[in-house]
């Protein structure tokens, strides 16, 4: 494991209550790295994603996620955890009685931030970032499909966080948007976070090309890219 490796799983089991979903699941994941977690519905993709942000637990092997240990963090420090993740969405999950910029002051309050000056360049900032630096007034349903993921990719990075996990984030998207967000989380990886993308969605891989890993009959395994 090199200084770089910002995630590091060795012979985990991913559990959903009782039920075992992937077994010995071992990666690294280097800072600056792009990588897709693909396979069909069911595989275990979502699963994995919410073992690394401690949602489900991790109960044997070894596993570290941004300097935490997973085997051993303690519920109060979760949420410090999850300040070094930003997590998209395939729904968007958007607040929709509140503004563009609502929705990203909401997470910045609910994390912390406190002066009023610095909240309103960095929300301006990561909007400047995800193509919305005129849409901070707008309502969610005053925005296209693609642009309302933009925000989820906007609120993911808004406490400039270590790795990105994106959830089926193009699932619910036109061919056209999809292709924006995922320009938009490559340009992410390229500025040194991490990036997982969990997908089915294999077209995108002819144009963005990373490292794959796929879930298949209870494995994480890799792929030729």
């Amino acid at each position: 494991m090199s200084l770089d490796t910002i995630i590091s799983f060795q012979d985990v089991p991913v559990f959903q209550k009782e039920s075992l979903i992937l077994s010995d699941v071992t990666f690294n994941l280097e800072k600056g790295e792009f990588l897709y977690i693909i396979g069909k519905t069911g595989t275990g993709k979502s699963s994995l994603l919410k073992t690394i942000y401690a949602e489900l637990p991790v109960t044997a092997g070894s596993a570290s996620v941004a300097g935490y240990d997973l085997r051993t963090v303690k519920r109060k420090e979760i949420p410090f955890l999850r300040r070094k993740l930003g997590i998209v969405f395939q729904d968007f999950q958007l607040l929709t009685d509140r503004t563009v910029f609502d929705n990203l002051l909401f997470i910045m309050k609910a994390t912390g931030w406190k002066d009023k000056r610095k909240i309103g360049e960095r929300i301006q900032d990561v909007l400047e970032k995800t193509e919305l630096g005129t849409k901070g007034f707008k309502m969610p349903h005053e925005l296209s499909g693609g642009e309302q993921q933009r925000l989820g990719i906007a609120r993911a990075l808004i406490n400039d966080p270590e790795v990105v996990l994106a959830d089926e984030p193009t699932g619910n998207l036109d061919p056209e948007s999809s292709h924006g967000i995922m320009e938009l989380l490559f340009e992410i990886s390229k500025s040194g976070r991490a990036v997982i993308m969990a997908t089915h969605d294999y077209s995108l891989f002819q144009f963005f090309k990373a490292r794959t890993l796929v879930c298949e009959d209870g494995k994480l395994v890799s792929s030729v890219s």
